[in-house]
């Protein structure tokens, strides 16, 4: 693969490994798991992963990084940004997410949560330096728009309500700071350092509001996959394509998500669009391949 396309594609399979999340959420929903819950499972089974990821790296490889390679130890002051990530970015976000798929469907959150490229380009071009091109506004227009026309089909379903629609912006706000968070202090940590820390200090800030119930092997395998697939392999791809492209970029491909998360919700739930919701999510198609192609 051209070395190009190596960050898009990881960007774009990152996007689809999210798109899962909510169809795969609402199993454990339908089981009698409450959304708070699940979303501190997630940050558990994530939290796992990424420690004996970081644990086989330092046992296995411990001297074949290269000196310049980003630390694989949380220091001094990155404590204090890493713990607000988790909090943040972990326990605020996890929890509105899983609230919006309980109160609007899969479908309508993850597409709600795609508001977050026009925070990022904003957030891109005031802290981070990047540079505002026409084309990237107009790829941001094509995903608001599209956003827009799926939501607002969505608006016509049975998963419609103002609830979901509050939880799905709070998810979108709290999402949006993974990219300058990740193109800040990748450079500097190892991304399965960072998450290895962060997700455990999220399921912390998460266990205060969790009630625990009995739970089902369905449920256990919906929790299971959701921590392994859509958030460790997720998270994995999105760093390798996070540290190989600007952060506005990368948040208009991974709005590839919610037309994944619409199809398979349409397949396996039947959770249905009206004609504006795939006319959406053919702007938002159109607007991640923009953002691939650009230089």
């Amino acid at each position: 693969m051209p070395t190009r396309l190596v960050g898009p594609a990881a960007l774009l399979t990152a996007a689809v490994c999210w798109g899962l999340l909510g169809p795969v959420a609402r199993v454990a929903l339908r089981e009698g798991v409450a959304p708070l819950e699940i979303a501190f499972w997630r940050a558990v089974v994530g939290g796992l992963l990424f420690a004996g990821h970081v644990a086989m790296v330092r046992l296995y490889a411990p001297d074949s990084r290269p000196s310049e390679a980003p630390a694989e130890t949380v220091r001094g002051r990155d404590w204090l940004a890493v713990a607000a990530f988790g909090l943040v970015g972990v326990s605020l976000f996890y929890a509105a997410y899983q609230l919006a798929i309980e109160r609007g469907g899969a479908a309508l959150a993850s597409v709600l949560l795609y508001t977050a490229p026009a925070w990022v380009a904003a957030i891109g071009a005031t802290w981070l330096g990047e540079p505002t091109t026409r084309a990237k506004l107009f790829a941001i227009g094509l995903t608001l728009t599209g956003v827009g026309g799926i939501a607002a089909s969505g608006a016509r379903t049975i998963y419609f309500s103002w609830a979901a629609v509050a939880w799905g912006l709070v998810s979108a706000l709290s999402y949006a700071l993974y990219y300058p968070f990740g193109k800040h202090y990748f450079g500097r940590l190892a991304p399965a350092t960072i998450f290895a820390v962060a997700l455990p200090i999220g399921a912390v800030g998460l266990l205060p509001l969790v009630a625990f119930q009995p739970k089902t092997p369905a449920a256990w395998g919906s929790i299971l996959f959701i921590g392994g697939v859509s958030t460790y392999g997720a998270y994995l791809a999105y760093a390798a394509g996070l540290q190989r492209m600007e952060a506005s970029r990368a948040s208009i491909l991974a709005t590839l998500e919610p037309v994944v998360a619409a199809v398979v919700a349409h397949l396996w739930w039947d959770e249905r669009f009206g004609p504006w919701g795939y006319v959406g999510a053919v702007l938002v198609l159109s607007a991640a391949l923009l953002a691939a192609a650009e230089e």
